[in-house]
């Protein structure tokens, strides 16, 4: 690591605490304030103690909404779900990096960004940095590792929010909450701290947990009420009945035996007393409700979490098909990687870089989180295989990469097309040069003198001409014409917008473009040249068949 002339600041201008940079800062310690022991404010939750909770955060005090969002979590099958889907999209998504420039610095720069990232804890790291679409923000502490006189981080570690607050003045600027309790500035180059928002806003008041923290409530309320209905009206009414002359003793045996014989499923009465059981008729229809309310507002958290229910709810229509449903959540995925890529670069790679090399002259590698944007294979290869003759020049490692395929190898047997199968023979295969696809003989136009002088060997004995030597002839004497033709169709491919006015501009050409005199001789004595090889052909056959 090279010496340093001037300190390194971080985003606020404040000079880098190096040996804090080594330490565990915000580490949990049972005997201090930042205790992993967490308090349960769900535990009879109402909407009034909700709506104090909620008042706590927007003062400052973020401890029981952040228990309260991390109960929710654990209390809802269907949130934890629909949030872990949201997170986990983003953290298997490729990473890339791009290097500030083309200079060999700025290359090894980002050559030592991409090996870092080959990690195996990366994908937990990038789990734990979502934290933030849940509650609003997140925090992992940077642990460095300089063992060998170097600056790279070893791991980041996830950290409770419950750890941190934020500056009264504008609950904006986060702080660390110390081992006694008091509130200090977050040292640089430690934590990485995305910011994901549901909504625009304070970081503490953008969470979905504080939007998805009402549906749970309610749906705790319903879930209640509907165990309460099952156990008491699930099951038939007992009535006992007993005579004019029984005692007080008798009526207490009866009811015991009515009041228990629903769980024990056995009882003991006097003779003479009588038990009816009432079934009631329209339990499905009241349970019906419960499961009603419950299904909507499962719907309303997906549609919170994840902009749509048709991936989750199994409900379609209204709002789309299920392929429109999942570019809507996609749409989500790119926004929150994008979020997280921002975050890690501006805390995380900018302080890697300005740690460990001085020549980074204020530039930086770039991390990018991200699907890469696939194309149509069908309409590419369409397009090119329609724009290829007409002069579109297209490179072959390019249409590979489109496609999927790599190059052959040296010894790979080649596919090839029908008709150059059958020029080499059927049981021939079609083998390539290092690699390379076989090809048929070049024929340029400025190979004229080797067709001519094929065509005059070939004319010094009777029998049919070779296809290729038609085929060069042809090229040979209408060469020209071909070749101002393809210089007029790259120039109308080259000044079109796009492939549907290329289009148009070429079936307009053509409507209009009068074949050339010499192009229309050079077809015609093609042409003649066949029939005249087919007809010795011909002759040749009846020779030897006599």
């Amino acid at each position: 690591m090279a010496s340093r002339k001037s300190p390194i600041l971080d985003q606020f201008g404040r000079p880098i605490e190096h040996e804090l940079l080594t330490q565990e800062i915000a580490a949990p310690t049972i005997g201090g304030v930042r205790t992993p022991l967490t308090g349960y404010p769900a535990d009879g939750l109402n909407p009034v103690r909700l709506a104090t909770i909620l008042r706590e955060a927007d003062a400052g005090d973020p401890v029981r909404y952040m228990e309260l969002a991390q109960t929710v979590e654990e209390r809802d099958l269907h949130y934890v779900g629909v949030l872990g889907t949201r997170k986990r999209s983003v953290s298997q998504l490729d990473i890339t990096v791009e290097p500030a420039s083309d200079s060999a610095a700025h290359q090894k720069h980002a050559d030592a960004v991409s090996e870092w990232l080959k990690r195996d804890e990366l994908q937990d790291e990038m789990f734990d940095l979502g934290d933030a679409v849940g509650k609003g923000y997140a925090f992992s502490e940077i642990v460095w590792d300089t063992s060998e006189g170097q600056w790279q981080p070893a791991r980041l570690e996830w950290r409770d929010q419950r750890w941190f607050r934020f500056d009264r003045h504008d609950l904006t600027t986060p702080l660390l909450v110390g081992e006694h309790g008091q509130e200090q500035p977050l040292p640089a180059f430690k934590f990485i701290r995305p910011v994901i928002k549901a909504k625009s806003g304070l970081p503490l008041r953008s969470g979905l947990a504080r939007i998805v923290a009402w549906a749970w409530m309610f749906k705790a309320f319903t879930n209640r009420d509907w165990a309460i209905f099952t156990q008491t009206y699930g099951q038939p009414v007992r009535i006992g009945k007993y005579g004019p002359g029984a005692t007080q003793a008798d009526r207490d045996t009866l009811f015991r035996a009515v009041a228990n014989i629903a769980g024990d499923c056995a009882a003991i009465i006097p003779d003479g007393m009588t038990i009816d059981f009432i079934e009631s008729k329209s339990v499905g229809a009241s349970s019906a409700l419960y499961l009603e309310r419950t299904d909507h507002l499962d719907q309303q958290v997906s549609k919170a979490v994840l902009g749509q229910t048709a991936t989750t709810d199994s409900v379609t229509g209204g709002l789309g098909s299920g392929k429109e449903h999942r570019q809507v959540q996609e749409d989500i995925e790119r926004a929150d990687a994008k979020s997280q890529s921002a975050a890690i670069n501006r805390d995380l790679i900018r302080a890697w870089i300005q740690l460990e090399y001085d020549d980074h002259g204020g530039k930086f590698p770039r991390l990018k989180i991200g699907r890469s944007e696939e194309a149509d294979v069908g309409v590419t290869v369409d397009s090119v295989s329609k724009l290829v003759p007409l002069g579109l020049k297209v490179g072959q490692r390019q249409m590979r990469e489109v496609i999927g395929l790599g190059a052959p190898a040296e010894d790979d047997e080649l596919l090839a097309s029908a008709q150059a199968k059958s020029d080499l023979g059927e049981d021939a295969p079609v083998r390539g040069t290092k690699g390379e696809p076989a090809k048929a003989k070049d024929t340029p136009s400025g190979k004229a003198d080797e067709t001519e002088e094929a065509l005059h060997q070939e004319g010094h004995h009777a029998g049919p001409l070779p296809d290729e030597i038609i085929g060069d002839a042809a090229i040979v004497l209408g060469g020209p014409s071909v070749g101002d033709l393809v210089a007029k169709m790259r120039g109308i491919v080259a000044s079109a917008g796009s492939l549907e006015e290329a289009q148009a501009a070429l079936e307009r050409a053509a409507a209009a473009q009068q074949t050339p005199a010499n192009l229309t001789a050079a077809m015609r004595q093609a042409m003649l040249l066949a029939w005249l090889s087919g007809e010795a052909a011909e002759a040749d056959r009846a020779g030897d068949d006599d």
